[in-house]
């Protein structure tokens, strides 16, 4: 999280359009969205904003646009062994 994806983020609430076909980074949680409200209200500035998210660990997400995802074409897949659960 960066004053960019900040930026984004606030944009995206604020209902702007972006024309990005595919965006990744990190994802604004249920806790980190309501920072985000807080600020857009006015309630707290950036620098709260930051100081309140510093030890959030925000999950990852990608996202590409439903207009976009028509341009991929398959390739190939395979099975991946997950090690996590043995």
């Amino acid at each position: 999280m960066n004053e960019e994806w900040l930026d984004f983020i606030i944009s995206n609430r604020n209902h702007e359009e972006h024309f990005y076909d595919y965006v990744e980074g990190p994802m604004a949680d249920d806790q980190i969205y309501n920072f985000v409200t807080d600020l857009l209200e006015g309630n707290i500035t950036r620098q709260e904003f930051w100081e309140k998210a510093a030890f959030k660990y925000p999950t990852h997400q990608a996202m590409i646009r439903h207009d976009a995802i028509y341009c991929l074409n398959f390739i190939e897949s395979y099975e991946v062994e997950d090690v996590r659960f043995k």
